[in-house]
């Protein structure tokens, strides 16, 4: 084969591959871009798919909303299942079942993807826990005393708003809080590291005036 063709053929196909891979990448979207609304038509459809899932589980039980789902999910296949039957009827053809693909197509998780996963998921559990420990062991009285402070206001938060309000408000403020940041970011960095001034200067004001043996080590 001419050296020419063949280095013609070589970048063509790097070319092809190169326009499948940023294909790829684009249809692809993280959801740091999700919260930040890179592509508000993703973004829309998944806050309000989020939204309509809270606010049925509000107003229904889990169950309920988990059949209501499977329920229409099924009717839709059903429905399409017998309307391509008739159209292959009445025209005679031999198309076969609508979702052969989908059928023959391999949904079985690779034990090496649930391994890593499960590995993945170990070391998380793994880092709670022993900060767990240490927190309830009061290994550190004043980390110890922070965590206090905060299960304390949790007990008010939680006999205002029940376990549904709070994640339906956590994912208003998921996608709302981002944009809001990302435009006036140098000024709620101003105001942040104020605040983080302000309680870092109280917790030193409060662990000086606890006794030796419970102070912070400096090789901590």
């Amino acid at each position: 084969m001419d050296p020419m063709n063949q280095s013609a053929q070589i970048s063509s196909s790097q070319g092809i591959a190169d326009g499948h891979n940023s294909a790829a990448k684009d249809s692809k979207i993280s959801m740091k871009d999700l919260i930040h609304w890179r592509d508000p038509k993703k973004s829309g459809v998944v806050f309000g798919v989020s939204m309509l899932l809270l606010l049925s589980l509000a107003a229904f039980s889990v169950i309920s909303v988990a059949s209501y789902l499977l329920l229409a999910l099924l009717c839709v296949t059903i429905t399409f299942r017998i309307y391509k039957s008739v159209v292959q009827a009445v025209q005679k053809s031999s198309d076969g079942h609508p979702f052969k693909s989908l059928i023959e197509k391999d949904v079985s998780i690779p034990p090496e993807t649930f391994r890593k996963h499960v590995d993945s998921s170990l070391t998380y559990i793994n880092r709670a826990l022993k900060q767990l420990s240490r927190l309830f062991l009061v290994e550190d009285l004043v980390d110890s005393l922070k965590l206090a402070v905060v299960m304390w206001l949790l007990t008010y938060v939680g006999a205002v708003f029940n376990g549904i309000t709070i994640l339906i408000l956590a994912d208003i403020l998921l996608f709302a809080v981002p944009p809001v940041y990302e435009k006036n970011k140098t000024q709620i960095d101003q105001y942040i590291d104020l605040a983080r001034t302000h309680i870092n200067s109280t917790m030193a004001k409060l662990q000086e005036k606890l006794p030796g043996a419970m102070k912070r080590t400096k090789s901590e």
